[in-house]
């Protein structure tokens, strides 16, 4: 099935994106990668009359260091090219990891973490494992730029807090201690995974974990209980002391998720993904 006709717009600066966009308001949308809009667009699930291709505009490319040391990720980035970038690889190990399992070569070669991240799919990677890593998300518009947090800006299913006329333009984490780990682990019968967990481990005074699961609710969910098991725990334990110290309040997590059965699996068999899951995560941390 085609899309419905629509103009296509090649602006080649930031500026130049964001006054389309103001003048062509719903009946515009941004295109990057267009894994999911492209889609969506010929199965006319949305429709737009205007279409604003923004890869050409450099300032949203590429990753760098900014003031205070941040990690800034330009929203144009793929998963590829995050998966294979030395910055990275140093800073992020277990992103570039996580990169490097996004659903299938021509997703990650095509996909940009802005576009995943704005279209608000559920089952997606990026998500979980960035609010794990307290990540910001940069957004530009016509009042100017603001930031939001990672885990705020994904509010449900297909919805996010960019408001009308804004453009993803980074996304920033704050530089990481020398004795911080991460990783992630999912599971899945498709391309697309039936449930992810994000940790993100830091030895540092006092002893800290960060634990989210992903796409087995409408948006990312801290495991809190599991989080604050973490801080009462001994430091320096091998990895199967610290699950056994965390196993308890990791499944008291998962049990309390509301989670429904659907093509991905059943609830049961879902809230069991995120304790196998999780124990995965924190042993890579730990290891």
């Amino acid at each position: 099935m085609r899309p419905a006709r629509f103009t296509l717009h090649r602006p080649t600066s930031l500026a130049q994106a964001l006054a389309l966009k103001a003048e062509h308001g719903d009946d515009a949308t941004f295109h990057a990668g267009g894994t999911e809009l492209l889609v969506a667009l010929k199965a006319h699930v949305l429709r737009y009359t205007h279409v604003i291709d923004i890869k050409q505009i450099q300032e949203l490319r590429g990753v760098r260091i900014r003031e205070g040391d941040t990690l800034s990720i330009g929203a144009l980035c793929t998963h590829h090219m995050l998966a294979n970038d030395p910055l990275m690889r140093e800073r992020l190990p277990g992103y570039a990891e996580l990169s490097e399992q996004v659903a299938n070569i021509r997703v990650r070669v095509a996909g940009t973490l802005g576009g995943v991240l704005c279209f608000g799919e559920p089952h997606a990677d990026a998500p979980t494992m960035l609010c794990a890593l307290d990540a910001w998300v940069v957004l530009a518009g016509p009042d100017g730029e603001r930031e939001v947090p990672s885990r705020d800006f994904h509010l449900g299913e297909f919805a996010t807090a960019r408001q009308e006329g804004e453009m993803l333009v980074s996304i920033d984490v704050a530089p990481q201690s020398p004795g911080t780990r991460s990783a992630y682990r999912c599971f899945g019968h498709t391309e697309r995974p039936a449930v992810g967990v994000a940790a993100v481990w830091s030895t540092d005074n006092p002893q800290r974990l960060s634990l989210w699961a992903g796409a087995i609710t409408a948006a990312p969910v801290r495991l809190a209980r599991a989080e604050e098991a973490a801080s009462r725990l001994a430091p320096d334990l091998p990895p199967a002391a610290v699950w056994a110290g965390l196993r308890d309040a990791v499944a008291a997590d998962a049990a309390s998720l509301d989670v429904h059965d659907d093509l991905h699996g059943g609830a049961d068999y879902k809230r069991h993904l995120v304790s196998v899951l999780a124990q995965r995560a924190l042993d890579a941390c730990l290891s």
